[in-house]
């Protein structure tokens, strides 16, 4: 199936709220901390996923991919003109959609839009534990530059 890409349009954002926040369920940590220690000050992790893809509208570029009118993936992120590197903030693909490709030519699209912004590099970081999404990243010529550990704990 072949999408084609556009800017999101406020109109989007709802469902891509829905689709993004169903695509990473079952992979976010935001949902493990709320396993371990409950809502944090009682804001559950699909709220804070929310917060986080509202910011995301605002101050990101955001393309969504699309075929037969219907949304199927999203890409977020900015170039930062002075190093012209560009960040990938999140790569979400509707559950329906996944493993058929579309994830990659999402990746490709904010690629191409990226590198038309000036952008030289591009960066993303993505948890171990999410091996589909490394397995594309890997194969679309990203390079691991490193691991980090998300360390919570109850004060």
């Amino acid at each position: 199936m072949e999408l084609h890409f556009r800017p999101a349009e406020p109109a989007d954002h709802d469902d891509l709220e829905r689709m993004a926040i169903e695509s990473f369920e079952p992979i976010t940590f935001f949902k493990k901390v709320d396993d371990r220690f409950g809502p944090l000050n009682g804001v559950n992790w699909r709220e804070r996923w929310q917060n986080k893809l509202r910011k995301a509208f605002r101050n990101e570029t955001v393309l969504v991919g699309t075929t037969e009118g219907q949304l199927v993936a999203m890409a977020a992120g900015t170039v930062q003109e002075e190093m012209r590197l560009a960040f990938l903030d999140i790569l979400a693909v509707g559950q329906e959609y996944q493993g058929s490709g579309c994830g990659r030519q999402m990746l490709r699209a904010f690629k191409a839009h990226a590198k038309q912004q000036g952008a030289r590099h591009i960066y993303l970081d993505c948890l171990v534990s999410n091996e589909n999404a490394n397995c594309l990243y890997q194969t679309e010529g990203f390079e691991e530059m490193t691991r980090s550990i998300y360390w919570y704990a109850k004060l």
